[in-house]
């Protein structure tokens, strides 16, 4: 049986992250990878030599100012899988790289991370080619069952580490780290042998695994990822890719950090969420949902998919919010077209019923709605927030406990 580790590995999406996370508007801030390369060479991460480029003439000019038989030229978005996709390609002159940028920017980059919309490719790194010799795998995160971060290490570099996890976990090596010491340098050689690094580049290896770890509690990383993890065949140990993700909450000690949220890259509802301090997430599904409280909103979504439905998205309006904090969230969750009904689930503690009721009857008279909503409310005010949603006029279904919002929510959706 995988531990909850590796599972966490093999999913590694940012919805898992979320739900086990009270109170955020989401748990991470994703940069670039040129971005992530800059940050770790203040580390002294070694990473390759590159240039961002914007335009195809700058891709070339890139290119002649690395000036190496090969340059890899490498689009630059917010996911996994570039390579597969077409966003990752080998050039052998200035003039090749200049052809792949007019073909690759402007490109909508599909990869297993994208969705099948894909995204908008805007910004190139030229880097210099290197002799690979190995590839490899290092990751550093925070392992939520024990409280630790853990460093994990892989010699299938270069892959979907997802896939190795679910087919092949004990090529995953991991090393849980003392809080109060940090990584230790014989964790470090430890994971260095594990992959077979040569015994003559172990302490190289070693150095390397303590830069990144430094890099990551300094950075207050949620995610450091190094796919892969590149030996060359002249001995060098370079971070061929980077993956970094910041902790949101800790983003007020590194206010220089905010210049690297590239917006484009994120989705727009969930960009206006983030305004209200609200934790929305957008998902595939046709039934908005509305909750207080991230274990509810796990909860919601999973009796949803039990009765045969697909939740739209998560959204925690939170257990403090105000009435135009609700109104905010409803005017979201209905801005997503794909919405077909609306669940509100709501268990008023510090957050009262009547309230919600309110906010939601005032957003949707503002809007105008005409697609089905079904209320399920308990908890502090809960007679007079049914009372509001009965009197509103705007046809609201209520619901008695879960099973029977979730029926009522499914079956409205699939006769709207």
């Amino acid at each position: 049986m995988k531990d909850r580790l590796l599972l966490f590995v093999q999913r590694k999406v940012k919805l898992l992250v979320l739900f086990k996370t009270k109170h955020r508007r989401k748990i991470f801030m994703k940069i670039h990878e040129y971005q992530g390369k800059e940050l770790l060479k203040n580390y002294g991460v070694p990473v390759p030599r590159g240039i961002v480029a914007g335009t195809p003439d700058e891709a070339e000019q890139a290119a002649l100012e690395l000036g190496t038989d090969i340059v890899v030229v490498k689009a630059q978005i917010h996911a996994g899988g570039r390579g597969k996709g077409g966003g990752v390609k080998l050039a052998k002159s200035p003039e090749e790289a200049k052809q792949i940028a007019e073909q690759m920017l402007g490109m909508m980059l599909v990869t297993h991370q994208t969705g099948d919309e894909g995204r908008e490719v805007k910004t190139l790194l030229i880097e210099e080619g290197l002799p690979i010799d190995k590839e490899f795998y290092l990751a550093i995160t925070l392992d939520r069952v024990t409280g630790r971060n853990v460093f994990m290490a892989s010699k299938a570099g270069g892959m979907d580490i997802e896939k190795v996890a679910e087919e092949t976990p004990e090529l995953i090596l991991k090393e849980a780290i003392d809080p109060s010491v940090g990584l230790r340098p014989f964790q470090a050689r430890n994971l260095a042998f594990g992959l077979g690094i040569p015994s003559d580049l172990v302490n190289q290896a070693s150095k390397f695994m303590l830069s990144l770890y430094d890099a990551y509690e300094k950075m207050d990383a949620s995610l450091l990822e190094i796919n892969p993890f590149l030996l060359t065949k002249d001995n060098r140990l370079i971070a061929l890719d980077a993956k970094v993700n910041f902790d949101d909450n800790a983003l007020y000690r590194h206010k220089d950090y905010a210049e690297l949220r590239d917006l484009g890259e994120e989705e727009p509802l969930e960009i206006e969420a983030s305004k209200y301090d609200l934790n929305y997430i957008k998902l595939d599904g046709n039934i908005g949902c509305m909750v207080n409280g991230a274990g509810l909103a796990m909860a919601t979504m999973d009796i949803i998919k039990l009765a045969g439905g697909e939740p739209a998205n998560f959204l925690d309006v939170g257990g403090g919010a105000s009435q135009e904090r609700v109104e905010q969230a409803f005017k979201i969750l209905l801005a997503d077209e794909n919405v077909k009904a609306v669940l509100i689930n709501i268990f008023g503690g510090i957050v009262r019923c009547d309230m919600v009721a309110n906010g939601v009857v005032a957003a949707a008279k503002n809007l105008g709605v005409s697609i089905p909503i079904v209320a399920r409310l308990e908890g502090t005010n809960v007679e007079e927030g049914k009372r509001v949603l009965r009197e509103s006029d705007i046809g609201i279904i209520s619901a008695d406990g879960m099973n029977d919002a979730a029926e009522k929510v499914v079956a409205a959706a699939q006769a709207a």
